[in-house]
């Protein structure tokens, strides 16, 4: 019998593990603030049928591909607290999905977007410093393919994270988020250059637009105002699992997104700032992918043999 590989914790950086707790905790307190006072119109149950259902595709796929790869499942490498830190990214991923799509009364879709969310993870990968690594942002992916396979479905309405507030709270909302938002960013992803990439080039597509379309400008970018794009910004285009980590490559996928918005949004595709972000990371993915290929034809390639010049053609090519 083969000898089964002992399961390495779930996490080695202690500040993936700090990040992913701390998106965790705050996408989980964002839902209860979000049910109880600011006008979430999901019913109350579905976001623990969405936790449910991504914890299972979770850890489902983990024994699969463990027992595929003869090694242990890695929530079994630390205990309890290995299985609560291995659970942290289907954890935000499913509370993401159901914040962030309506679809009306029709549960097994939801169902089916945090499955598709989730298990694409697994499925769409690439190679990345020598480690498959997923490219696509789990949860802007399921999201994306809901709106697309389903056209009745639509994102979850932006005045519902403020319809039940007014004046200075109208404020405090968005204010926290940033700050929140910020401090996991700066202090423990390191994204602070892809949002400089995206709110930047976000700003200048609003205002070319204006100039060749005849846009609206104070329009197009009053939208970087209200609290779903601030959202975005700092909790969902900034998965550090899904994208670089080099600052100009940071600020590259972040711009990248603003201008594959601005295209999108000039031919009226509709939920453009998900597709959009969709389209950047198979993008990236794609890249990997060549790269990968490029480097091992190269390794493949059998090595090339000078031969020396004979006497006799060296004394013709001295003649000459």
């Amino acid at each position: 019998m083969a000898e089964t590989k002992t399961a390495a914790p779930v996490r080695h950086d202690p500040k993936v593990i700090k990040a992913l707790r701390n998106f965790a905790i705050s996408i989980s307190v964002f839902n209860i603030v979000g049910y109880a006072f600011l006008g979430f119109e999901q019913p109350w149950v579905w976001p623990f049928i969405a936790l449910a259902t991504g914890y299972a595709v979770e850890l489902g796929l983990e024994k699969i591909g463990a027992r595929s790869e003869g090694r242990d499942p890695r929530y079994l490498g630390g205990g309890f607290k290995g299985l609560v830190q291995f659970l942290f990214p289907a954890h935000i991923t499913s509370l993401a999905v159901n914040m962030l799509i309506y679809v009306n009364d029709r549960v097994w879709v939801l169902v089916f977007g945090v499955t598709l969310a989730v298990g694409a993870k697994w499925i769409l990968r690439a190679p990345v410093k020598g480690r498959m690594r997923h490219f696509m942002n789990p949860s802007n992916f399921g999201i994306a393919m809901i709106l697309v396979l389903f056209p009745w479905a639509s994102i979850a309405p932006p005045y519902h994270f403020t319809e039940h507030v007014s004046g200075w709270v109208d404020w405090l909302i968005p204010g926290l988020i940033i700050i929140g938002g910020t401090m996991i960013n700066g202090k423990l992803t390191g994204r602070m250059w892809l949002i400089a990439g995206w709110v930047g080039v976000f700003a200048a597509q609003s205002i070319i637009r204006g100039w060749l379309f005849d846009t609206s400008i104070p329009a197009a970018l009053g939208m970087m105002t209200g609290v779903a794009f601030i959202l975005f910004t700092n909790y969902m285009i900034t998965d550090p699992g899904t994208s670089p980590s080099k600052p100009w490559a940071q600020f590259a996928f972040g711009g990248g997104v603003a201008l594959a918005y601005g295209v999108l949004i000039v031919a009226h595709v509709a939920y453009n700032i998900f597709l959009a972000t969709a389209l950047v990371c198979l993008i990236r993915g794609c890249y990997h992918w060549t790269v990968h290929f490029v480097e091992k034809s190269k390794a493949s390639a059998p090595p090339v043999t000078l031969v020396p010049a004979t006497p006799a053609a060296t004394a013709e090519q001295k003649a000459a």
